[in-house]
């Protein structure tokens, strides 16, 4: 009954059918929106929470006529949407917070040329509250920094809606346009109404006449702030901002995005519709200053709701309390006053209680007796589900071997890491052996700097563990560098067949495309020995013979890297099924008794190997076992056993 319902959506996506209705995602939204833009173009690089726009493309590309690519990072994907964009044809990319920092670099020199005639939209997603990231960045700063216009959808339909007419205004001015999204609006549900599909049916030609060229950078900043004139007067007219409320409010929420959303909620439980005033923009940069001005009065009282940072704040004081310098100034309330908080997500209660610390009222989401009871009968039904590495992940194991062969050294050993799956090491396992987390390749940047600190006295060994997907992503670079300066490291990559955190997409280490395709995966030992430096290949599940390749690796001066390869425990269980039947016998198990303080369970800490609390001992939960059998090796008493499943 799913899969069917994800093949009905499947089909919609792509189908021209005004006004049919579906359930969409947010991301799904965006999707649908570009497809009714006429795209032929979409790239991206997989990061929560932007993953599923691309993915909702690719599902459809064959259908809808368009080229999808999970490119090798998001500097990458722009710069291949950029070309489509300079041939003629719309192309949209898109990536999370972090990602449009990789992009930046040339996000910041094609805003001082033009597009090409085709539409380039860029949709950023962020991530307050950091639920799948390392901070809260608000993006809307770049594009205040960058002079890029900037749509700010507050509902799914508008996420639709705003997708599409970013290529309009982009094609229109020869401008970049930036889409914002943020996770609330990205990974929720609604209905959704289709509409037109616009077929272009645009054939590529780059004209060999063109120029692109930031330079002379002058000229082109003129231009430039020329084009955002011309998007400040388009915004003051677009439907996407409005007014809603009494015409003098004694209170009046100026909002984006979820703030919208939050502000509506807040308002409706105070039961204050006839008080209070909502002022919701959509276009968000450059501001829509005489719209908000037709609005708003010398005396208002102002209070600004967004997430992250206080950006709508900053500008409307700063437009506000220029235009009205020689006479009464509205006053404006919000984060940098303390009535909004300046971090994490809002809520309607944050909202409810901005309004009411201005107003004087009082309010009581719940009574205390609710609160009470809600604890008693939550402390012991609710289960707590820490985080872990998956039944069978390889990352287990190649961490186990990690830790074997570090601390058989007599110096405090430490492994520099990054994001990834891998990072569970760090918040979850026994293993513990990361000691740094950054952004992607940034865990082999710091190892080719540790490794060269040794004419200081520093002699510890420095190891880096990265992704496959990221190993192509950021690291290369990373490691290069550490091979040209003589940088005394090992390099781990963890090569389990797939960008595994973010749902298994392909990357360029592997054989198939966004769309299904084959492509020519690259050989990433032939990459690393190419760059002329000792390499080792070996299974995580074999730890001997990877604890003795690891152990000489490291005991070799100069770089070094080792590929720690074996599929992600849940594709070879999707793939390929369980290898082996594994148990425990029950009688040989020690249980509290183990010399080892039960590290099986405590340590080792695969979720299918599991306590009893009533027999004491460990035994294995067949229903989420994945048969890898690696546990069997970490047994010091031998209790855990396999037999093979594969004839």
């Amino acid at each position: 009954m799913v899969q069917a319902k994800q093949t009905v959506k499947k089909i919609m996506l792509a189908s021209d059918s005004p006004g049919h209705v579906e359930l969409l995602l947010g991301n799904e939204a965006i999707a649908r929106g570009a497809i009714e833009a006429g795209i032929q173009v979409a790239t991206a690089y997989p990061g929560t929470p932007s993953t599923e726009i691309l993915e909702g493309l690719s599902r459809v590309a064959k259908e809808a006529e368009i080229y999808t690519q999970w490119s090798t990072n998001e500097k990458v994907a722009t710069e291949v949407a950029m070309s489509a964009s300079m041939s003629g044809l719309r192309a949209i990319t898109s990536m999370k917070a972090e990602g449009l920092n990789v992009a930046l670099d040339f996000v910041v020199v094609i805003n001082m040329t033009e597009t090409g005639k085709g539409g380039l939209v860029i949709v950023v997603c962020d991530d307050p509250e950091a639920w799948s990231s390392g901070n809260e960045q608000d993006s809307r700063w770049e594009a205040r920094s960058h002079e890029i216009p900037l749509l700010e959808p507050s509902s799914i339909t508008e996420a639709k809606e705003m997708t599409k007419w970013a290529f309009e205004l982009s094609e229109e001015l020869r401008i970049t346009v930036l889409v914002r999204s943020v996770t609330r609006i990205s990974h929720s549900s609604a209905p959704v109404t289709f509409g037109e599909i616009k077929h272009l049916n645009r054939q590529a030609y780059f004209d060999p006449k063109q120029y692109f060229s930031p330079i002379p950078v002058t000229k082109n900043h003129i231009r430039r702030k020329q084009k955002m004139d011309k998007v400040r007067g388009m915004f003051e007219t677009s439907p996407f901002n409005w007014y809603s409320g009494p015409d003098s409010p004694e209170l009046t929420i100026v909002c984006s995005g979820t703030g919208w959303l939050y502000s509506l909620d807040a308002i409706e439980k105070l039961e204050i519709e006839n008080s209070i005033g909502i002022l919701k923009l959509g276009t968000t940069w450059p501001l829509p200053t005489e719209f908000i001005r037709s609005y708003l009065e010398p005396d208002s009282n102002i209070l600004v709701v967004e997430e992250v940072d206080s950006f709508l704040e900053t500008h409307l004081k700063e437009y506000l309390y220029t235009d009205w310098s020689n006479g009464a100034l509205p006053k404006i309330y919000g984060k940098g006053t303390g009535h909004i908080s300046s971090v994490g997500e809002l809520n309607p209660n944050i909202v409810i209680g901005g309004i009411t610390k201005l107003m004087g009222l009082d309010y009581r989401p719940r009574e205390a007796e609710y609160e009470e009871k809600a604890a008693k009968y939550t402390k012991n039904t609710v289960q707590y589900r820490e985080l872990a590495f998956c039944p069978g992940c390889p990352h287990r194991a190649s961490f186990w071997t990690v830790k074997n062969v570090l601390r058989l050294d007599d110096t405090d050993s430490f492994v520099n890491g990054d994001i990834g799956c891998y990072v569970l090491d760090r918040l979850s396992s026994g293993t513990m052996m990361m000691r740094t987390h950054y952004v992607m390749g940034s865990g082999s940047g710091l190892a080719s700097g540790f490794g060269k600190l040794n004419r200081f006295g520093f002699d510890q060994p420095v190891v880096a563990v990265c992704g496959d997907s990221t190993f192509f992503h950021a690291a290369m670079p990373a490691i290069v560098n550490a091979i040209h300066h003589s940088s005394n490291a090992t390099f781990i990559v963890l090569d389990n067949g797939a960008t595994a955190m973010t749902g298994f997409q392909p990357h360029p280490g592997t054989s198939t495309g966004a769309m299904g395709e084959t492509v020519s995966p690259i050989d990433m030992e032939k990459v690393c020995r190419s760059f002329g430096c000792p390499v080792e290949v070996a299974d995580p599940f074999n730890g001997e013979e990877t604890e003795q390749k690891l152990s000489k690796l490291i005991e070799q001066e100069g770089t070094k890297v080792m590929i720690m390869r074996r599929k992600c425990g849940l594709l070879a269980f999707r793939q390929d099924g369980p290898q082996y039947r594994v148990w425990v016998e029950e009688e040989e198990c020690l249980g509290e008794e183990c010399g080892c303080n039960r590290y099986c369970n405590r340590i080792f800490k695969c979720p299918a190997l599991v306590w009893n609390e009533m027999a004491a001992k460990a035994y294995i939960d067949e229903a989420i076992c994945t048969g890898c059998g690696f546990c069997v090796d970490i047994c010091p008493r031998g209790a855990i056993n396999r037999s093979s499943l594969v004839t």
